[in-house]
């Protein structure tokens, strides 16, 4: 028989700390893919590849230079001194606030609405059918009937900004209640709890990643939808400043819109994360 070791003699397991080696690795990983495409993107520019199939034609492209340059003075001002020199942090403020309004919106009608269609029959059946007629329309087809009814401005874009983000939430929260196991809501039945008790304490925790990972896919269609909203009737905003580009021929300005709001989307991806991360107490329901 091994006898026992003394509690005030046991070991302790070291206390976890980052791996910065995978971080390392992870970051080396991630270098040769946009290298690569920087590459290809200035000697096709260079030489005027078109590329096959699709027929982009890469000589009409920026240079990649050009639009570092662009990009600065969008940001700063100072080299070109035109429409855009410094205009990127109103429209960026602007835009996010959109984004923000929408998505908020969204969240707060297709969490709840989610979570009560995945754990009742009859409310699955009474909007089902309303979800999956109006889910597969694409916010395109939307604008017409949002100019006439709302017309165009902050509250259009806004709209289409909600709508969009609605259905993957919703979407995301019924397959999480749904997925909640059987036997945690016998166990809180057999505790004596009410039935809001058992939505509120058990079913929501259990649904949270499923909810959270309909969130993120939410906000990032926000960021998509904000040039459409943006494209009409809204004087600033970044989805603004790309059409304004495109009217007036600046491709570099374009890419740089592109480039902004791809920064802005995966900030804000990482800012929600953060904030679900804060919220849930640091629970490994979101990576």
């Amino acid at each position: 028989m091994i006898p026992s070791t003394p509690a005030a003699t046991r070991r302790r397991p070291p206390a976890r700390r980052p791996n910065q080696r995978a971080l390392l690795t992870r970051i080396f990983l991630g270098l040769p893919v946009p290298i690569l495409f920087l590459i290809v993107w200035q000697v096709g520019r260079q030489n005027e590849w078109e590329i096959p199939l699709i027929g982009i034609r890469m000589g009409y492209l920026p240079a990649p230079a050009d639009v570092v340059q662009s990009l600065w003075d969008y940001a700063f001002g100072g080299i070109h001194d035109d429409a855009f020199s410094g205009d990127l942090w109103v429209n960026l403020g602007m835009s996010a606030l959109r984004v923000l309004i929408g998505f908020l919106i969204a969240a707060a009608l297709a969490i709840p609405l989610g979570i009560l269609m995945g754990r009742y029959y009859k409310m699955d059946a009474m909007f089902d059918p309303f979800i999956n007629l109006f889910r597969p329309i694409p916010a395109t087809a939307w604008v017409p009937l949002v100019g006439l009814l709302i017309g165009w401005g902050d509250q259009a874009t806004i709209f289409l900004i909600a709508l969009s983000s609605f259905f993957p939430i919703v979407l995301g929260a019924i397959s999480g209640s749904k997925e909640v196991p059987s036997r945690l809501v016998e166990a809180g039945q057999m505790l004596g709890a009410r039935r809001w008790e058992i939505l509120a304490q058990i079913v929501v925790p259990a649904s949270a990643p499923a909810v959270i990972n309909g969130m993120r896919v939410g906000l990032g269609l926000s960021w998509v939808v904000l040039v459409l909203g943006e494209s009409v009737g809204v004087s600033t905003g970044l989805g603004a400043n790309i059409i304004l580009a495109r009217d007036v021929v600046r491709t570099d300005m374009v890419v740089v819109g592109m480039i902004v709001i791809g920064l802005a989307g995966f900030l804000s991806d990482r800012l929600l994360v953060g904030a679900l991360k804060l919220f849930t107490r640091g629970r490994p329901l979101v990576k």
